[in-house]
């Protein structure tokens, strides 16, 4: 089956939360071969599993690199989320945030406009202030 994942099936099949659908979006994982996470998934779960279930960044970081590189799911360009999953724990900065900065390196541009000063602390971009 070809499907495009939404953002509860992987808080279910993580957290274990509520156990019915967890076992479901466990079935569902095993069964597909061809299962499209969109970028903005991504964020969600991140949002959804700091905020909600208290997920630490670290720990947070392991699980969505498990998800991104598991066999039937692909993502449109797994070294920008890579990217922003090494920004989002090394400079600590909200997911969005280094989303942006791994987007800004890997296209060439480098540099990311914005007042937000944490994205400094991301070396391999240069922030402007508008």
């Amino acid at each position: 089956m070809t499907a495009y994942l939404d953002t509860d099936v992987l808080v279910r099949h993580l957290t274990g939360d509520p156990p019915a659908q967890a076992r479901a979006a466990g079935e569902l994982l095993r069964a597909s071969s061809d299962l499209i996470l969109e970028d903005v998934v991504i964020a969600e779960l991140v949002y959804v599993l700091e905020s909600v279930y208290k997920v630490p960044r670290d720990r947070l970081a392991e699980l969505v690199r498990a998800v991104v590189e598991f066999a039937a799911i692909r993502v449109e360009d797994p070294t920008v989320i890579h990217g922003a999953l090494r920004h989002y724990v090394s400079a600590r900065v909200d997911f969005a945030d280094a989303y942006v900065a791994a987007a800004a390196s890997a296209s060439g541009v480098g540099t990311v406009a914005s007042f937000d000063r944490d994205l400094d602390r991301i070396p391999s971009i240069t922030r402007v202030a508008p």
